[in-house]
This record gives C-alpha cells, sequence and structure tokens, in this order.
C-alpha cells in the first residue's frame, strides 16, 4: 500500500467518514482502529509503526488527555511519512473558552505544536459541536426517547455536518494547496437547542422536546442514574461553552477548504431522516 492514506480513529464520526471519501475517489486507505481494519491502539505504541509502514499522508485523531500524538509524529517522519492532518477543537486557543475539568486541553495544545515542529506538510482541522450529536452522539439516545435534557439554556452554537468535516480533512490530505492552514470549521449559522430539536422533530416526524435543565439538575440527574458526581460535572461542564454561546460564531474554514458553503442544520437532519436515523 504504498503511498497510501493512514486514518486513525477511523471508526469514529469523522474518521469513517474520512475514509468513505477517500475510497470513494478510488484512493488507498489504511483504516486504523482499535476495533477497525487495521488494529491501532494509542495506547499500545507497539501497534504504530505496522500502521505507519508505507503510508505517506495521515490523518490523525488524538487519543483525549494524552500527549501520544508528538511521539507518533517523529515516527511518521521516520516512515517517511510526508502530510498530516491533525483533528484539533475550536476555541483551544482562547483563554477561558471551556472548563478543562477532563484535562484535555494540554495535551491537545501540545498535538498542534508537535504538528508545527514535525517539518512535514501540515494542516490541522478545528471542527465545533458535530451536528451528529444528535444522531450518533452525546444526545443521540435522548433524542431517540423524545425529549433532550441540558442544561443549555437558549444558547446556540454553529452545529457542523461531519460530512463536511470529513470533506475538509479529505481535501487537505489529496490537495497541495492546503499546507500549514488551520481550517476552524462550523455551519453555516448559529442554532439554539430547541431549534435544532423541532428541526430534528420535523424531519423524523415525531414530537420530540428540548427541556432546560439549570447546571445543578442535570448534574443531580445524571448521578440519579448511576453516573459518578465527577463525570457528571464534567459532562455539564461540556454543555458550558454551549449555554453561554461561545460555540455560536460562524467560521469560514469549510467555504476557504472547499470553496463551497457548509451543510445547513436542515440539510443534516433531513438526510439523516431519510436514512433512518430516527426511527420513529
Amino acid at each position: 500500500m504504498a503511498d497510501s492514506i493512514l486514518v486513525t480513529g477511523a471508526t469514529g464520526k469523522s474518521g469513517r467518514r474520512v475514509v468513505d471519501q477517500l475510497r470513494a475517489q478510488g484512493l488507498p486507505v489504511r483504516a486504523a482502529a482499535r476495533g477497525g481494519e487495521h488494529t491501532f491502539d494509542w495506547t499500545d505504541p507497539g501497534t504504530w509503526d505496522a500502521a505507519l509502514e508505507g503510508m505517506r499522508s495521515a490523518y490523525i485523531v488524538q487519543l483525549d488527555g494524552t500527549k501520544l500524538v508528538r511521539p507518533f509524529i517523529e515516527r511518521a517522519v521516520r516512515h517517511g511519512v510526508r502530510r498530516i492532518v491533525l483533528a484539533s477543537g475550536r476555541g483551544i486557543d482562547v483563554p477561558g473558552y471551556a472548563k478543562d475539568s477532563g484535562g484535555v486541553l494540554e495535551g491537545i495544545i501540545d498535538s498542534e505544536a508537535a504538528v508545527r515542529d514535525s517539518g512535514l506538510e501540515w494542516t490541522i482541522s478545528r471542527p465545533g459541536w458535530f451536528a451528529q450529536n444528535f444522531s450518533e452522539g452525546f444526545f443521540a439516545d435522548a433524542i431517540r426517547t423524545g425529549e433532550l435534557r441540558l442544561p443549555a439554556g437558549d444558547g446556540a452554537a454553529s452545529f457542523v455536518d461531519a460530512e463536511d468535516i470529513a470533506a475538509v480533512v479529505v481535501a487537505a490530505l489529496t490537495e497541495d494547496r492546503h499546507a500549514g492552514q488551520i481550517y476552524e470549521v462550523s455551519g453555516p449559522r448559529a442554532v439554539t437547542l430547541s431549534e435544532a430539536v423541532a428541526t430534528i422533530s420535523e424531519a423524523a416526524g415525531r414530537e420530540i422536546r428540548y427541556v432546560p435543565l439549570s447546571a445543578g439538575e442535570y448534574v443531580a440527574e445524571l448521578v440519579a442514574q448511576g453516573v459518578p458526581a465527577p463525570d457528571a460535572e464534567a459532562f455539564a461542564d461540556v454543555i458550558e461553552p454551549l449555554r453561554e454561546g461561545r460555540d455560536a460564531y460562524v467560521s469560514d474554514g469549510v467555504r476557504r477548504a472547499l470553496g463551497r458553503p457548509p451543510r445547513t442544520f436542515a440539510e443534516f437532519a433531513e438526510s439523516t431522516a431519510a436514512a433512518g436515523g430516527w426511527p420513529a
């Protein structure tokens, strides 16, 4: 598989779409994950060399709370990798953007620095809230039960479709003009939780409600469901930027990378419903 493309996190929301889009172009891909086609485990460096052998480009989806990207890139350089695209996140360089109770920020900042220092062609993708959190992530189970209960108030976010995130990554992996670029990736406008749930409800053809909670109420409900209190508080911290509207701003990453506007939240909802993502 010489001159192939390595995709880590290949079973995740962005990774598997990157794999699908690359293969749709007829490009050779090594889909690497703990439970994927090619075994790769961030916590087992013994799996790294086999993943990197023969690769010339790589999409790196880091493991939160670790500083493993730097040694991985050093090994990638030895294997002859020439181009890397790093999955990062919006707001990581904005002081006070989000509470870091989960201890992930330091690792992400180190990963970005390692990419810049690598001497390789590099691109960084910084997506905001995934629209797919409503269909296959953080909010999906609640949407399917018909009631989303969150401490998000009337805050809004410019939710981005993971298909757009993947398309930006694929462009950066396969085209020469993206080297040295940081793409902050968002949807075309901010959407409140009430608007998002109403849009999904219409697309799915059934009633779904959004119930705003206080942070304390949310933590108490999670604890009552058996979630350890520190984890419940960490989940509440994740929602805080959404409640405060810190992710409402619109970024130009999709348009800069792809020359087109990002997909709307309604387009995401309609395509997901059509594919059976929210069965009645």
